[in-house]
Order: structure tokens, then sequence, then C-alpha cells
């Protein structure tokens, strides 16, 4: 495998490469060849592959590459089945993971950077390498020990390997440094085949730092219905023949119309994202910012791929077939093309919303191929300029016709030429009636051939030298008789030409408006099971943290985290005076934050409160109506880490820990909207980008001389739109308390600069600024000075300003609750009393509940149904997930189905163990049922 002259090189022959995503880590191992297998029927020859770090390294120093996790035994079968591998080793992969696959504990570690040039991070990634990069290294393409190691016959296919991945979405300090560091990495355990790192906006030096030795690849993710796509393409694909450099797609959408496009923009890989589906079992999805702006990623790792998450097909899995044998019959003509200059000639008339720039490619050998694409949802007619006159093409709604024109037949030892055919070009082969050539559409198609000699015949009756056939449903095919032989041309239907190899999805994904329906006439998707039988259920009630023994801390509540719990719940207790304490303000508490109060000393009663999932953004938990001491327990239960880095929210972070986060008790509220001096940025010791420039020439500076006047917070009028400006004043809070600043009505970032030094950005979704400890002090308690900056508009509203006396929580008994000791207590046997659906439960409580289900050897669609509960599942010791119903505290859910889970291949007597949790909410918790659905 070479990169080569602008060329995908494998065994010495240029190649266009089809490649789906398959990630062993989402699909169980019972199903992986039958996975596999249908990437290869889609005509697909390429998977790429993530592995995560964390999915092998269970704690820290304890690797598992056994059973579900046997990556090696996942190649050694694409090998087998016949398909090219991307590996994708990371050490980030983000793909919706927990962590982007980055394990929780690397942060705990303060001064360990993650994806940055830094000693402590390398030598964590140089351990993950040393298990897994020699894996990798045994499977290369023509790696002589393959054969011999792999133990299949079959050698290893893995082609190319990237290293980290979209690096230039994160502030990496030293990209060239760091990915050079990953290559020698990679090298240093044997990897031979091209090294390739991949931007996710573009950025080409952002996501290589330009390292010798490391091929840039490009992930691309525009609106499908965009008519730039071909002309922002182009331009990379340039910029890499300069280079020598093939443009490798590495990540894009999964519309075919979208890949056709792509393709006649000169990709040589093309690399869908997620084209087969997967699941995230157990606790591994990611926290992510596709929401507002946070999000819990969906078990269902579905992204209207055209396999789905249970192995069954959609309308796309037949438009591989169809790109896939376009791309085949063009062979090395089409792999070693070049794009053409300027726009398609050939075009003269198209009368559908189309691209701006419709491009083609010159086929090596002469020839041309130009995408037409209909970016409407209705059917449209282009003009061509064939070699006897216009032509008429019709392109269906949301579909890129692949025109060839004047494509030399010698390479099948013909002298006529292939002048123009609108429809998919799918095979051209000797047969024993004469020369094939099979094309494919639902539309009428027109073929020009020319060459043919004066003499040429159509089935039969006179031609000429340039033949036009017309083929449609009432004439597919047509016989053309030349001095050189028979040329049988064929059309045939979609329908005709392809096949599906699995049940077809009935199910619509929610990511699915821009595809063809799901399903296709006269084929049924997935048969109803119906509802659980109701005497099936038995509950048991659920005190799952009676034998965790809490541990004592008593500087602050500590991570989970620091106690071992990488992914799982822990149970936080504390005392709080609420006769000195109006409310409790938590900072960075996440993922999910049950919260109890209780004083029954003083004769109240416990008060379950609405789940919080803010993402860490500061809450105030209010105490107005408790007196005495009051007992709060907050169970907190990691959904996952983030996958991304975004720093708008606090478990955004890559790398952020989970937990109560920062607790106070709030013991006084002062409202500081008056009184803040007026000033440019730079008076405030600003300087740069928050400074600007203010001050007209030859004019007095802005707002003034003299003594600075005194305005509401957002209250200065001007007509410098734009300029930076300071808002600043000093606070005063009570001798050993901490401070906070909360911003009410705020609705764009401020920078907040507190006693001096850097100032913080506060975004509107969190509004709050925990001060540090005041430097200085008077007769009245702790000062701090504060200035706060943004672009004048007075089209904004101002703001109100409070600022908060502090007292932290420090004392704390926390009870660890691994997600193993979680399965572990899921698997128990329990007797449980038989109860009827639905179920009621009080908010706060917890309840086992298990369920008989039916065998299904193609796994079961779990469709939990009620309000005010969360629900996680097991079935035969494999933990299926979590869904949350019914509750406004619920964040967005990304990904698929956020409300169902799965389950694969269930045995007779299987148990179907759930675990509900009641939320606080306007309804009482219940189940009210769980439907099954088998494909």
């Amino acid at each position: 495998m070479t990169l080569t002259d602008g060329l995908l090189v494998i065994d010495g022959e240029p190649r266009v490469v089809l490649c789906a995503s398959l990630f062993y880590f989402r699909i169980p191992r019972s199903q992986w060849r039958e996975r596999l297998e249908q990437v290869r029927t889609s005509g697909y020859t390429a998977v790429d592959v993530y592995l995560p770090w964390n999915f092998h390294e269970i704690t820290p120093g304890v690797w598992d590459f056994t059973g579900e996790r046997d990556v090696a035994a996942f190649l050694d079968l694409a090998a087998e089945v016949g398909l090219l591998v991307v590996a994708r080793p990371g050490p980030y992969i983000c793909s919706e993971w927990d962590g982007g696959a980055l394990p929780a504990w690397l942060t705990l570690d303060p001064d360990l950077r993650v994806r940055q040039h830094e000693p402590r991070f390398l030598e964590q990634v140089a351990r993950w390498f040393d298990q897994v990069v020699p894996i990798l290294a045994v499977r290369q393409l023509g790696d002589p020990l393959g054969t011999q190691t792999t133990g299949t016959g079959a050698g290893g296919t893995v082609v190319l390997v990237q290293a980290e991945n979209e690096l230039d979405f994160f502030d990496c300090h030293d990209r060239t440094g760091y990915v050079g560091a990953l290559r020698d990495l990679l090298v240093g355990h044997g990897i031979s085949v091209p090294v390739v790192a991949c931007s996710g906006q573009g950025d080409l030096h952002g996501a290589t730092g330009d390292a010798q030795g490391v091929a840039p690849a490009c992930n691309f993710y525009p609106d499908d219905t965009s008519p730039a796509v071909e002309s922002e393409v182009l331009r990379y694909t340039a910029e890499l023949a300069a280079r020598g450099l093939p443009l490798l797609v590495t990540e894009t959408n999964r519309l075919h119309t979208t890949l056709r496009r792509l393709l006649v923009s000169g990709a040589r890989l093309l690399a869908p994202y997620l084209q087969a589906s997967g699941y995230n079992f157990g606790a591994t999805p990611s926290v992510g910012n596709w929401g507002d702006p946070g999000s819990f990623m969906a078990h269902d790792y579905d992204f209207a791929g055209y396999v789905t998450p249970e192995g069954t097909e959609r309308h796309g899995f037949l438009e591989a077939q169809l790109l896939a044998r376009v791309v085949a019959t063009l062979g090395p003509r089409l792999a070693a093309s070049t794009p053409a200059t300027g726009a398609a000639t050939e075009v003269e008339h198209v009368g559908f919303p189309t691209s701006d720039h419709l491009a083609a490619l010159d086929l090596a050998g002469d020839g041309r191929l130009v995408g037409l694409p209909n970016l409407s949802t209705e059917s449209g007619t282009a003009v061509l300029r064939a070699a006897d006159g216009p032509v008429d093409v019709e392109v269906a709604g949301m579909q890129c016709a692949l025109v060839l024109v004047d494509l030399p037949l010698a390479g099948w030892g013909r002298p006529e030429t292939l002048a123009l055919a609108s429809a998919d070009l799918v095979g051209v082969r000797e047969g024993v009636t004469g020369l094939q050539v099979e094309l494919v559409s639902d539309s009428a198609t027109t073929v020009v051939l020319s060459g043919c000699g004066d003499d040429a015949t159509v089935d039969g009756g006179p031609a000429g030298d340039v033949v036009r056939l017309t083929l449609d449903a009432t004439r597919p095919s047509a016989l053309v008789t030349t001095a050189a032989g028979r040329i049988v041309v064929s059309l045939s239907t979609v329908a005709d030409a392809t096949r599906h190899t699995a049940p077809v999805d009935a199910r619509r994904s929610r990511h699915e408006a821009a595809e063809p329906s799901a399903a296709e006439p006269g084929e049924t998707g997935g048969t109803a099971l119906g509802l659980v039988p109701l005497p099936a259920a038995r509950t048991t009630p659920a005190h799952l943290y009676d034998d965790v023994a809490p541990s004592t801390h008593g500087d602050r509540a500590p991570t989970l985290e620091s106690l071992g719990v990488y992914r799982g719940r822990g149970r936080y207790r504390t005392t709080i005076d609420a006769s000195a304490a109006e409310a409790v303000l938590l900072v960075g508490a996440s993922d999910i934050v049950d919260l109890r109060l209780s004083g029954a000393a003083l004769g109240t009663t416990d008060e379950v409160l609405p789940s919080v999932a803010r993402f860490g953004a500061a809450h105030l938990v209010d105490l107005g109506h408790r007196h005495g001491e009051v007992d709060l327990t907050a169970d907190v239960e990691i959904w996952g880490h983030a996958n991304f880095d975004d720093h708008r929210l606090p478990a955004l972070r890559l790398g952020s820990l989970r937990g109560v986060g920062e607790a106070y008790a709030v013991e006084s509220v002062i409202d500081v909207t008056a009184g803040w001096e007026v000033a440019t940025a730079d008076a405030e010791g600003l300087s740069g980008d928050l400074a600007g420039d203010v001050s007209a020439p030859s004019a007095p500076s802005w707002p003034g001389r003299g003594p600075r006047p005194l305005r509401t917070l957002g209250g200065w009028s001007s007509t410098r739109l734009g300029a930076p400006l300071a808002y600043a004043r000093s606070v005063v809070v009570p001798h050993g308390t901490r401070a906070a600043l909360r911003l009410h009505g705020q609705t764009r970032p401020v920078h907040v600069a507190v006693d001096g030094q850097p100032p913080v950005l506060v975004h509107p979704v969190d509004p709050w600024l925990v001060l540090p400890d005041a430097p200085a002090a008077n007769g009245s308690g702790a000062q701090h000075h504060l200035a706060i900056t943004w672009p004048h508009d007075p089209s904004q509203p101002g703001m109100r300003a409070e600022i908060l006396a502090l007292r932290p929580l420090t004392t704390w008994e926390v009870a660890p609750l691994t997600e193993h000791s979680l399965d572990e207590q899921a698997a128990a046997r329990r007797s449980g009393t038989v109860v009827d659906l639905p179920v009621e439960l009080a908010a706060g409580d917890d309840l086992w509940l298990d369920l008989d289900v039916p065998a299904s050897p193609t796994g079961l669609r779990l469709q939990p149904a009620g309000h005010q509960v969360r629900v996680t599942a097991w079935l035969g010791g494999r933990s299926l997930g979590r869904v949350w119903l019914g509750d406004q505290a619920r964040p967005v859910v990304s990904g698929g189905d956020p409300e169902s889970l799965w389950t694969p291949d269930v045995p007779t007597g299987s148990v179907l163990t759930l675990l509900v949790h009641g939320t606080a909410g306007d309804l009482p918790p219940r189940l009210d049922s769980v439907a099954l659905s088998a494909p």
C-alpha cells in the first residue's frame, strides 16, 4: 500500500476504496463475521476500525484482549472475508465513546495534559501502543509475518493506520511534536503502511502538524443538499495533489448521493462514517455537545447507515452495491483519473437545483465521468451534449447521476467509444453473444456509441457510425452489430441489479430524513412480539449501597474516578446547618445527580428533589424552608465522559471528572447590579483582543475623561458598537467565606477579571464564577475587584448581578459503586413478588424488575414506556444500557433511538433484569410496559 503521485496504490494498482465503519466493540462477537460479510456483499472493500484504549485497559494496568475484546480475531475475520482495514488506534478516537477512549483515570494526575506533546501523557500512550500496535503490525498487508501470526492463512489486510483523530478541533500546543511522537511509536512497533491523520474541520496542519511521514486525510460532513460540496472538496484534492498525495476521505456522510459527489471531486478513499451501525453496551456512551449545548449519547448508535445495529438493512445497502459496481467496472481508469479543469462543459442545461460547480473526472486512458447531483426531492432533467446532438438525462430527486462521456472501449478489446451513457455503468464483459455493456437505472436511459462504422445495425436495422439507443422498461436491451463484432447494451432496474442479504429495516432512524423509504415495496421489517406478559414481572426492592462501605473525606468531596469508579455511580452524604445557610451551591456536579434532603430530627420529612443533569453547570439547592441540621444525599451516576473538548460547561471538557463537584453553603446573597464604573477594556489593564481600538483619532478617550461614570451593569450607551467595554467595581464578602458571582439575564459570553488576574470567560449557559480567596481584607470583610468586559451592544439588555457568600462543605461520606459491582447485583438471584405492569414506585426509590422474555436468535429490541423513571437493563450477564423516560430533567439524548435498548442472541429461558429508579417530577414515577420486537 502506497500513497504516491496523487494515487492510492495497492499491490501495484491504483484503487478507489469504499470503506465502511465497523466497530467490533459495538457489535457482539457472535455477529462479527455476519456484519463483515454484509459489508463485503455491499460492494465495499474495506472497513475502518477504531480501537478504544479504555475498552481494553479496564482499570490501570489491567488489559483485556479476549472474548468480545479480541480485536486480533476481528481483524483476522476481516482478512478472511476479504476486506481491507483502516486501523484507528487513537489514542483519542472521539466516536461518541466514553471519554473518546481516553481512560478516565488519566487526568487524576494534575500534571498530565491529554493530547499534548507532554511526557506524562505520552508515557501513558506508549503503554497503550505497546499493547495494541503489535497486533496491527503483524496484520499489515504484505507483512511476511502476517500469514503465520494470524493462523488463518489469509494474511493481514491492514492498509492504513491513523494516528489521533481530528486534532484540528483541539488546542494542541505542539502539533508537530505530538503527532511526530505518535508516528515514532507506531513505526517503532513495525508499522510500515502509510500513517495518516484526519482533519475534522479542514485544517490539515492542525490535524498533522505537518509531521514528516504522516499523510493528511479529510473528514467532510457537509449538508447533503449543499451546492458547495464539490467546490470545497476540489480545493483539498488540489492541495493534496500538489503534495503528491491522494484525497483520503476518512469520514463523511452516509448518503450515496453525497459519496458520488465526493468521488467525482477526486476522492480515492471514501469512508462514510458508521455505514454499518452499532450499539453502545453497558456504560460506554459519552457525554457530548450535540444538545443545548450538552447531550447524552444514546446506547443506540445509529446514524441511518445502510446496516442497522440489529443487522437489518436499509435502502442505502442497494445504493452501495451500485456505486461499488461502477467503481469496479471503471477500475484503474477511475482510480488514476484527475479532476477536470473547470466545470463540466458537456452539460448544456440543468433543470433542477444542483451544485455550484459540476465536477468531472478525466479518466486515465481518455473519457470523462460527470457528476449530476439533483439536490431537490423531485425528479428533473439535464441536457448534455453528445456526438449526435443533445441528450436529456433524467435524474431522480436527491440522486447523483454518474454520466460517462467518450469512454473508449479499447480497454475491453473493442474500437468503439461509449460516447455517452446516462445510467450507471456497472459491467463491461465479453459474453457468448458479444461485448456485454450493463447499465442500471430506474429512469429511461440514453446510450450513444460512436466509431461503430457506417454499416452498423441495431437489432438488425441500419444505424450508422453513431448509434443512439433509448432504453427503458419496454425496451431494456439492444443488440448493436459493428464491423468489430456485437455489443449487447442492457438496462436493469435498481431492484433487479441489487439484492438485500438480510431483512429490511422497518423502523425509521431519526437521522433518515434524506434517505429513501427504509422499507422496500412488498417487504416487511421487524415482527412485533407485543408486550411482555404481565405475570412474568417479579419485583424486589433494590438497596444498592447496603453492602458498600463508605469512606470519610474531610477536605472536599472526591471525584468518583479517584475512588476507582471509572464507570458507575456513588452516594455522597454531608450535613448542612440550614439555620446559617439559605441554599447549597453545587459547581461541577455531573453527570446525573439525584438529591435528597432529610432532617427527621426536626420533624421534617425527606424531600427528593428533581434530578440534576446540567453537565456541571452551577446549581442551587434551596434550603429556605429548612431549619437546623439537614442531611444532604447526592446519588451521582456517570453517564459517560466527554468525547469532545467544549469549554462551555465543565463536564463537556475532555478529561473532566465526575462526582458531586464543589459544594458550598450559601450564607448570604448581595445584589451588586448597580455601582459599576464604566471604562475601556485597556483602562482596566486588559489587552489584546479584549482591549481593541475603542478611540477615534484625535478624539477624547472613551467613555470620557475624569472620574469614571457609574452605571448599572450593561447600562452604558454609546454609538461605538462592538467596542470592548469594561464594567468594574469592588465587592466585599464576610471574613472566612468564599464568594461567587452570579449573572442574571446574560445573553452573551463575557470576560471576568478578578483582582487583576487574567480574565475568565463566563458563558450564558453557566453564568456563574466562584471567586478565588480574596487577597485583601478590611474591617468589614474580604474584598475583590471585578472587571466584566464584553463588546458594546445597546440592543442587548443589561444584566443583574449578585455576590453569594459561600462556605465550603468539606466533610463527606462517599460510597462508591463501580459498574462491575452493579452488574454483580443485577446477576444475583431474586425470588421477588409477582406483579402486573404498570409498576409504580416512590421518587428516589430503586426497584429490581425481572421479566421472562421469549427466545430470539436474532436478538430483541426493548422499548420501555413510562414516566419519571430511569431504567437500566441486563440480559444474560450483559449490561444493555439505560433509558430515561418522561422526565423534564433529562437532557438531550443524541445519536440513535434514545428510549430503546437492544440485546443480541436471546436463548430460551432468558430473564431480562431491569433496575428502575423513580425520579421526582410532576407525575408519580411509573413503568408502564416493556415492548419487544425482533428483526
